[in-house]
């Protein structure tokens, strides 16, 4: 759990530096018109930068040597990982809203065992009412796939 622990608070320390660093280059003071446009990322780079100093201090005191993933724990986190990972993939060749209706009906089913009637109305409905609220409301577009195409969006 401590290497865990360690990689996790360095992660973010670097994340942090980065922004810290971009943000000083953009400027962090103030102009004519207000604070320049690195002032808040500059200052939640900070922040970010102070909890995961805290971090590495808590690690280190609590000497923590337990695993950090058990075999019994990487079922689970698979289950949730590798749907996940298909609807990222499955976005790029079928679209957000198509993708969105399948990956909902094999998790929902898959998963939650819910009955075949809740799968298959919620995940037409969802990705449905999503379509409209982005792209027929707020003009948003989304990544689109050949049945939005066909249907000429």
């Amino acid at each position: 759990m401590r290497a865990a622990d360690l990689t996790t608070a360095l992660l973010l320390m670097a994340g942090g530096l980065l922004v810290l660093g971009d943000s000083l280059r953009v400027g962090i003071g103030w102009s004519t018109d207000g604070h320049r446009s690195g002032f808040f990322p500059f200052w939640l780079a900070v922040i970010l930068l102070l909890c995961a100093a805290g971090i590495v201090v808590q690690t280190i005191r609590r000497g923590d040597r337990r695993a950090f993933v058990t075999r019994e724990a990487v079922g689970p986190v698979l289950k949730m990982l590798l749907p996940a990972a298909a609807f990222v993939l499955l976005t790029q060749l079928v679209g957000l809203y198509v993708a969105s209706a399948i990956y909902m009906a094999v998790y929902m089913r898959w998963i939650g065992r819910h009955a075949w009637t809740v799968v298959v109305g919620l995940s037409v409905a969802f990705p449905v009412a999503t379509f409209l609220v982005f792209e027929i409301w707020f003009l948003v577009p989304m990544p689109k796939g050949p049945l939005e195409a066909w249907l000429g969006y």
